[in-house]
Protein backbone atom coordinates (compact mmCIF):
# COMPACT_ATOMS: atom_id res chain seq x y z
CA UNK A 1 0.00 0.00 0.00
CA UNK A 2 1.16 3.22 -1.07
CA UNK A 3 3.16 5.27 2.03
CA UNK A 4 0.96 8.28 1.63
CA UNK A 5 -2.52 6.02 2.23
CA UNK A 6 -1.25 5.63 5.42
CA UNK A 7 -0.42 8.69 7.39
CA UNK A 8 -2.23 9.77 10.42
CA UNK A 9 -4.75 12.46 9.80
CA UNK A 10 -3.58 15.87 10.61
CA UNK A 11 -5.59 18.86 12.67
CA UNK A 12 -5.51 20.73 9.96
CA UNK A 13 -7.34 17.47 7.49
CA UNK A 14 -9.82 17.02 10.43
CA UNK A 15 -10.84 20.76 10.44
CA UNK A 16 -11.66 20.28 6.53
CA UNK A 17 -13.85 17.04 7.05
CA UNK A 18 -16.00 18.26 9.98
CA UNK A 19 -16.12 21.65 8.35
CA UNK A 20 -20.16 22.62 7.88
CA UNK A 21 -20.43 20.84 11.48
CA UNK A 22 -19.19 23.70 13.79
CA UNK A 23 -22.20 25.77 13.94
CA UNK A 24 -24.36 22.59 15.21
CA UNK A 25 -25.55 22.63 18.72
CA UNK A 26 -24.99 18.68 18.89
CA UNK A 27 -23.90 15.91 17.41
CA UNK A 28 -24.05 12.21 18.08
CA UNK A 29 -21.10 10.47 16.92
CA UNK A 30 -22.17 6.38 16.36
CA UNK A 31 -19.35 4.57 17.88
CA UNK A 32 -18.98 1.03 17.88
CA UNK A 33 -15.51 0.75 19.77
CA UNK A 34 -14.11 -0.68 16.41
CA UNK A 35 -10.84 1.32 14.29
CA UNK A 36 -12.93 3.61 12.42
CA UNK A 37 -15.63 4.94 14.86
CA UNK A 38 -13.41 4.97 17.32
CA UNK A 39 -10.55 7.50 15.14
CA UNK A 40 -14.30 9.01 14.39
CA UNK A 41 -14.72 9.98 18.07
CA UNK A 42 -10.78 10.72 18.19
CA UNK A 43 -11.08 13.15 15.28
CA UNK A 44 -14.09 15.08 16.43
CA UNK A 45 -12.67 15.31 19.72
CA UNK A 46 -9.97 17.11 18.40
CA UNK A 47 -11.83 19.58 15.74
CA UNK A 48 -14.21 20.28 18.18
CA UNK A 49 -11.56 21.56 20.70
CA UNK A 50 -9.52 23.36 17.93
CA UNK A 51 -12.63 25.88 17.36
CA UNK A 52 -12.46 28.83 18.33
CA UNK A 53 -16.11 30.05 17.91
CA UNK A 54 -18.12 29.31 21.01
CA UNK A 55 -20.62 27.89 22.28
CA UNK A 56 -18.62 24.56 20.52
CA UNK A 57 -20.61 21.85 19.37
CA UNK A 58 -21.21 18.94 22.28
CA UNK A 59 -20.42 15.96 21.20
CA UNK A 60 -22.63 12.72 22.45
CA UNK A 61 -20.93 9.50 21.59
CA UNK A 62 -23.64 6.49 21.38
CA UNK A 63 -22.63 2.92 21.37
CA UNK A 64 -25.45 0.56 20.55
CA UNK A 65 -24.50 -3.01 21.74
CA UNK A 66 -26.55 -5.28 19.90
CA UNK A 67 -25.67 -8.26 21.87
CA UNK A 68 -24.70 -10.62 19.41
CA UNK A 69 -21.25 -11.26 21.10
CA UNK A 70 -20.21 -11.81 24.81
CA UNK A 71 -17.33 -8.94 24.01
CA UNK A 72 -20.06 -6.30 22.88
CA UNK A 73 -20.54 -5.37 26.90
CA UNK A 74 -16.40 -4.52 27.17
CA UNK A 75 -16.01 -3.20 24.09
CA UNK A 76 -18.96 -0.69 25.23
CA UNK A 77 -17.48 -0.07 28.51
CA UNK A 78 -14.26 0.99 26.37
CA UNK A 79 -15.48 2.94 24.19
CA UNK A 80 -17.23 4.94 27.39
CA UNK A 81 -13.70 5.03 29.30
CA UNK A 82 -12.16 7.03 26.11
CA UNK A 83 -15.27 9.00 25.64
CA UNK A 84 -14.29 10.31 29.25
CA UNK A 85 -10.75 10.88 28.59
CA UNK A 86 -12.08 13.19 25.57
CA UNK A 87 -14.34 15.19 27.50
CA UNK A 88 -17.30 13.48 25.02
CA UNK A 89 -20.70 12.39 26.80
CA UNK A 90 -20.84 8.89 26.03
CA UNK A 91 -24.23 6.72 26.07
CA UNK A 92 -24.68 2.62 25.69
CA UNK A 93 -27.83 1.49 24.10
CA UNK A 94 -28.88 -2.53 24.04
CA UNK A 95 -31.10 -3.81 20.82
CA UNK A 96 -33.52 -5.99 22.74
CA UNK A 97 -35.96 -8.46 22.22
CA UNK A 98 -36.14 -11.42 19.70
CA UNK A 99 -33.16 -11.83 17.05
CA UNK A 100 -34.74 -12.53 13.41
CA UNK A 101 -33.29 -15.92 12.44
CA UNK A 102 -32.50 -14.70 8.92
CA UNK A 103 -30.85 -11.24 7.69
CA UNK A 104 -29.42 -10.94 10.89
CA UNK A 105 -27.09 -8.16 9.68
CA UNK A 106 -29.64 -6.52 8.05
CA UNK A 107 -32.00 -6.66 10.81
CA UNK A 108 -29.67 -5.45 13.77
CA UNK A 109 -28.10 -2.58 10.84
CA UNK A 110 -31.76 -0.84 11.16
CA UNK A 111 -31.81 -1.51 14.52
CA UNK A 112 -28.70 0.86 15.23
CA UNK A 113 -30.29 3.41 13.46
CA UNK A 114 -33.35 3.51 15.01
CA UNK A 115 -31.86 3.70 18.27
CA UNK A 116 -29.11 6.42 17.19
CA UNK A 117 -31.97 8.09 15.70
CA UNK A 118 -34.17 8.57 19.07
CA UNK A 119 -30.67 9.02 21.27
CA UNK A 120 -30.74 11.98 18.56
CA UNK A 121 -33.87 12.71 18.91
CA UNK A 122 -33.56 13.17 23.17
CA UNK A 123 -30.45 14.95 22.66
CA UNK A 124 -31.81 17.57 20.11
CA UNK A 125 -28.96 16.50 17.94
CA UNK A 126 -29.55 17.12 14.35
CA UNK A 127 -26.61 14.94 12.55
CA UNK A 128 -26.08 11.65 13.70
CA UNK A 129 -22.21 10.97 12.38
CA UNK A 130 -20.75 7.50 10.82
CA UNK A 131 -17.16 6.33 10.39
CA UNK A 132 -18.03 5.60 6.62
CA UNK A 133 -14.50 5.37 4.92
CA UNK A 134 -13.81 5.15 1.29
CA UNK A 135 -13.48 1.28 1.67
CA UNK A 136 -16.97 0.93 2.73
CA UNK A 137 -17.74 2.70 -0.02
CA UNK A 138 -16.29 0.93 -2.64
CA UNK A 139 -17.54 -2.55 -0.63
CA UNK A 140 -20.81 -0.53 -1.18
CA UNK A 141 -20.71 0.02 -4.88
CA UNK A 142 -19.94 -3.82 -5.29
CA UNK A 143 -22.57 -4.85 -2.99
CA UNK A 144 -25.36 -2.84 -5.43
CA UNK A 145 -23.53 -3.77 -8.69
CA UNK A 146 -23.80 -7.79 -7.41
CA UNK A 147 -27.74 -6.89 -6.84
CA UNK A 148 -28.29 -5.45 -10.17
CA UNK A 149 -29.20 -1.88 -8.56
CA UNK A 150 -29.89 0.91 -10.80
CA UNK A 151 -28.09 4.04 -10.73
CA UNK A 152 -29.08 5.45 -7.72
CA UNK A 153 -28.52 2.32 -6.14
CA UNK A 154 -24.76 2.70 -7.63
CA UNK A 155 -24.23 6.06 -6.92
CA UNK A 156 -23.38 4.38 -2.79
CA UNK A 157 -23.39 6.40 -0.13
CA UNK A 158 -23.52 10.23 0.10
CA UNK A 159 -21.78 12.57 2.55
CA UNK A 160 -25.26 13.74 3.52
CA UNK A 161 -28.28 11.29 3.67
CA UNK A 162 -31.83 11.08 5.57
CA UNK A 163 -31.60 8.04 8.71
CA UNK A 164 -32.27 4.84 7.24
CA UNK A 165 -35.50 3.53 8.62
CA UNK A 166 -36.50 6.58 9.81
CA UNK A 167 -37.12 8.85 6.68
CA UNK A 168 -39.01 11.48 8.66
CA UNK A 169 -37.06 11.55 12.13
CA UNK A 170 -36.45 15.23 14.04
CA UNK A 171 -36.46 16.55 16.67
CA UNK A 172 -38.22 17.53 19.58
CA UNK A 173 -38.29 20.90 17.87
CA UNK A 174 -39.20 19.59 14.82
CA UNK A 175 -35.79 19.73 12.95
CA UNK A 176 -34.48 17.25 10.03
CA UNK A 177 -32.10 14.66 11.74
CA UNK A 178 -29.26 13.84 9.17
CA UNK A 179 -27.00 11.61 8.94
CA UNK A 180 -23.69 12.38 7.94
CA UNK A 181 -20.53 10.64 7.01
CA UNK A 182 -17.53 12.85 6.93
CA UNK A 183 -15.02 10.23 6.64
CA UNK A 184 -16.31 8.44 3.08
CA UNK A 185 -13.50 10.21 0.98
CA UNK A 186 -10.50 8.43 3.97
CA UNK A 187 -9.16 4.89 3.66
CA UNK A 188 -9.50 3.18 6.58
CA UNK A 189 -5.90 2.65 6.83
CA UNK A 190 -5.61 5.94 7.53
CA UNK A 191 -7.98 6.08 10.58
CA UNK A 192 -5.86 3.34 12.04
CA UNK A 193 -2.19 5.02 11.45
CA UNK A 194 -4.20 7.93 13.38
CA UNK A 195 -4.68 5.68 16.08
CA UNK A 196 -1.24 4.31 15.99
CA UNK A 197 -0.21 7.68 16.31
CA UNK A 198 -2.36 8.51 19.26
CA UNK A 199 -1.53 5.14 20.96
CA UNK A 200 -5.24 4.42 20.78
CA UNK A 201 -6.37 0.55 20.63
CA UNK A 202 -9.65 -0.51 19.86
CA UNK A 203 -11.79 -3.32 19.47
CA UNK A 204 -11.60 -6.40 16.41
CA UNK A 205 -14.87 -7.66 15.42
CA UNK A 206 -14.33 -11.25 14.08
CA UNK A 207 -17.78 -10.67 12.20
CA UNK A 208 -16.10 -8.42 9.81
CA UNK A 209 -14.16 -11.22 8.32
CA UNK A 210 -17.25 -14.36 9.02
CA UNK A 211 -18.05 -15.45 5.26
CA UNK A 212 -21.35 -15.79 5.62
CA UNK A 213 -21.50 -12.61 5.53
CA UNK A 214 -21.42 -10.36 2.20
CA UNK A 215 -19.08 -7.37 3.03
CA UNK A 216 -16.70 -10.42 4.46
CA UNK A 217 -16.80 -11.94 1.39
CA UNK A 218 -15.39 -8.84 -1.09
CA UNK A 219 -12.68 -7.91 1.27
CA UNK A 220 -11.64 -11.19 0.53
CA UNK A 221 -12.08 -10.13 -2.91
CA UNK A 222 -10.83 -6.39 -3.00
CA UNK A 223 -7.30 -7.01 -2.99
CA UNK A 224 -7.05 -9.12 -6.47
CA UNK A 225 -9.58 -6.55 -7.74
CA UNK A 226 -7.12 -3.66 -6.76
CA UNK A 227 -4.19 -5.60 -8.92
CA UNK A 228 -6.76 -4.86 -11.61
CA UNK A 229 -7.13 -1.16 -11.10
CA UNK A 230 -10.25 -1.82 -9.40
CA UNK A 231 -9.30 -0.16 -5.89
CA UNK A 232 -11.52 2.16 -3.69
CA UNK A 233 -10.58 5.08 -5.04
CA UNK A 234 -11.58 3.75 -8.69
CA UNK A 235 -14.73 2.24 -6.68
CA UNK A 236 -15.58 5.63 -5.02
CA UNK A 237 -15.15 7.36 -8.15
CA UNK A 238 -17.67 5.68 -10.33
CA UNK A 239 -20.27 6.19 -7.58
CA UNK A 240 -19.59 9.93 -7.35
CA UNK A 241 -19.83 9.77 -11.33
CA UNK A 242 -23.10 7.79 -11.13
CA UNK A 243 -24.54 10.28 -8.84
CA UNK A 244 -23.43 13.43 -10.65
CA UNK A 245 -25.32 11.32 -13.32
CA UNK A 246 -28.71 10.58 -11.41
CA UNK A 247 -28.69 14.13 -10.23
CA UNK A 248 -29.08 15.38 -14.29
CA UNK A 249 -31.18 12.94 -14.61
CA UNK A 250 -33.57 13.68 -11.59
CA UNK A 251 -33.36 17.16 -12.75
CA UNK A 252 -35.21 15.66 -16.20
CA UNK A 253 -37.62 14.08 -14.28
CA UNK A 254 -38.72 17.66 -12.51
CA UNK A 255 -39.49 18.82 -15.44
CA UNK A 256 -40.75 16.06 -17.08
CA UNK A 257 -43.56 15.94 -14.47
CA UNK A 258 -44.68 19.26 -15.40
CA UNK A 259 -44.61 19.36 -18.90
CA UNK A 260 -46.85 15.74 -19.12
CA UNK A 261 -48.80 16.54 -15.99
CA UNK A 262 -52.53 17.00 -17.02
CA UNK A 263 -53.58 16.87 -12.85
CA UNK A 264 -52.02 16.85 -10.15
CA UNK A 265 -53.22 15.44 -7.04
CA UNK A 266 -50.24 14.04 -5.18
CA UNK A 267 -52.93 12.40 -2.19
CA UNK A 268 -55.19 11.41 -4.70
CA UNK A 269 -54.34 11.13 -8.56
CA UNK A 270 -51.74 12.03 -11.32
CA UNK A 271 -52.68 12.33 -14.98
CA UNK A 272 -50.37 12.71 -17.70
CA UNK A 273 -50.64 13.19 -21.34
CA UNK A 274 -50.29 9.53 -22.53
CA UNK A 275 -48.72 10.36 -26.21
CA UNK A 276 -46.37 12.83 -24.28
CA UNK A 277 -45.65 10.48 -21.75
CA UNK A 278 -44.98 7.47 -24.32
CA UNK A 279 -42.41 9.43 -25.97
CA UNK A 280 -40.46 10.47 -23.01
CA UNK A 281 -36.96 8.56 -23.16
CA UNK A 282 -37.03 5.47 -21.29
CA UNK A 283 -35.16 6.35 -17.71
CA UNK A 284 -37.24 9.59 -17.73
CA UNK A 285 -40.79 7.95 -18.67
CA UNK A 286 -39.74 4.88 -15.61
CA UNK A 287 -38.97 7.70 -12.88
CA UNK A 288 -42.04 9.81 -13.74
CA UNK A 289 -43.51 6.33 -12.88
CA UNK A 290 -41.89 5.72 -10.32
CA UNK A 291 -42.96 8.80 -8.71
CA UNK A 292 -46.49 8.77 -9.55
CA UNK A 293 -46.77 5.55 -7.93
CA UNK A 294 -44.55 6.68 -4.53
CA UNK A 295 -46.85 9.85 -4.67
CA UNK A 296 -50.55 8.07 -4.57
CA UNK A 297 -49.86 4.82 -3.13
CA UNK A 298 -49.95 3.67 -0.17
CA UNK A 299 -47.53 0.25 0.39
CA UNK A 300 -43.94 1.99 0.47
CA UNK A 301 -41.23 2.13 -2.33
CA UNK A 302 -41.45 0.60 -5.05
CA UNK A 303 -38.70 -2.04 -5.90
CA UNK A 304 -37.02 -1.67 -8.94
CA UNK A 305 -37.43 -4.99 -11.21
CA UNK A 306 -41.50 -4.49 -10.58
CA UNK A 307 -41.58 -0.83 -11.50
CA UNK A 308 -39.76 -1.84 -14.70
CA UNK A 309 -42.04 -4.73 -15.29
CA UNK A 310 -44.87 -2.63 -15.09
CA UNK A 311 -43.32 0.39 -17.52
CA UNK A 312 -42.79 -2.75 -20.01
CA UNK A 313 -46.37 -3.91 -19.85
CA UNK A 314 -47.36 -0.39 -20.55
CA UNK A 315 -45.08 -0.09 -23.31
CA UNK A 316 -46.41 -3.48 -24.95
CA UNK A 317 -50.01 -2.23 -24.22
CA UNK A 318 -49.51 0.87 -26.37
CA UNK A 319 -47.36 -0.94 -29.17
CA UNK A 320 -50.56 -3.00 -29.61
CA UNK A 321 -53.45 -0.36 -29.22
CA UNK A 322 -54.34 -1.67 -25.93
CA UNK A 323 -56.31 1.13 -24.46
CA UNK A 324 -57.99 -1.12 -21.83
CA UNK A 325 -54.18 -1.44 -19.71
CA UNK A 326 -54.96 -1.46 -16.16
CA UNK A 327 -52.78 -2.72 -13.19
CA UNK A 328 -52.08 -2.56 -9.64
CA UNK A 329 -49.02 -2.34 -7.47
CA UNK A 330 -47.90 -0.64 -4.54
CA UNK A 331 -51.47 0.88 -3.70
CA UNK A 332 -52.03 2.67 -6.77
CA UNK A 333 -54.05 1.73 -10.00
CA UNK A 334 -52.26 2.84 -13.18
CA UNK A 335 -54.30 2.99 -16.33
CA UNK A 336 -53.67 3.65 -19.61
CA UNK A 337 -56.83 5.08 -21.98
CA UNK A 338 -56.05 6.86 -25.64
CA UNK A 339 -55.43 10.53 -23.73
CA UNK A 340 -54.63 9.52 -20.57
CA UNK A 341 -52.20 7.58 -17.91
CA UNK A 342 -53.65 7.89 -14.90
CA UNK A 343 -52.14 6.99 -11.34
CA UNK A 344 -54.48 6.61 -8.79
CA UNK A 345 -54.67 5.33 -4.84
CA UNK A 346 -56.20 2.04 -5.31
CA UNK A 347 -59.30 0.91 -3.11
CA UNK A 348 -58.96 -1.27 -0.10
CA UNK A 349 -59.94 -4.26 -2.19
CA UNK A 350 -57.42 -3.93 -5.13
CA UNK A 351 -54.31 -3.98 -2.95
CA UNK A 352 -53.12 -6.44 -3.60
CA UNK A 353 -50.14 -6.28 -5.54
CA UNK A 354 -50.54 -7.64 -9.78
CA UNK A 355 -47.66 -7.18 -11.22
CA UNK A 356 -45.07 -9.95 -10.63
CA UNK A 357 -43.17 -9.76 -13.16
CA UNK A 358 -39.26 -9.18 -12.83
CA UNK A 359 -37.18 -9.30 -9.85
CA UNK A 360 -36.62 -6.57 -7.54
CA UNK A 361 -33.04 -6.02 -7.44
CA UNK A 362 -33.57 -3.70 -4.74
CA UNK A 363 -33.12 -4.81 -1.16
CA UNK A 364 -32.15 -3.23 2.18
CA UNK A 365 -31.19 0.38 1.91
CA UNK A 366 -32.44 0.97 -1.86
CA UNK A 367 -35.72 -0.02 -2.13
CA UNK A 368 -36.07 1.68 -5.27
CA UNK A 369 -32.74 1.97 -6.98
CA UNK A 370 -32.84 3.70 -10.50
Amino acid sequence: MPAQKSLPISASEAKTLFSGLQAIPVIVLAVSGGPDSTALMLLAARWRDSLKTKPKPKLVAVTVDHGLRKESRREAATVAHLARKLKVDHRTLRWSGRKPPTGLQEAARLARYRLLHDAARKAGATHIVTAHTLDDQAETVLIRMSRGSGLTGLGAMQKVSIVPGCDHGKTANGEEINLARPLLDVPKSRLIATLRAAKIGYADDPTNRDPRFTRARLRVLMGALAEEGLDPHRLALLAHRIRRADRAIEAAVDRAMGDVAVELRPSDALAFEARRFVDLPGEIALRVLGRALAMTGDEGPVELGKLEALKSALDCAETAGNRRFRRTLAGAVVTLTDRQLTVERAPPRSRKLLTKRGHGAARGRDALEY
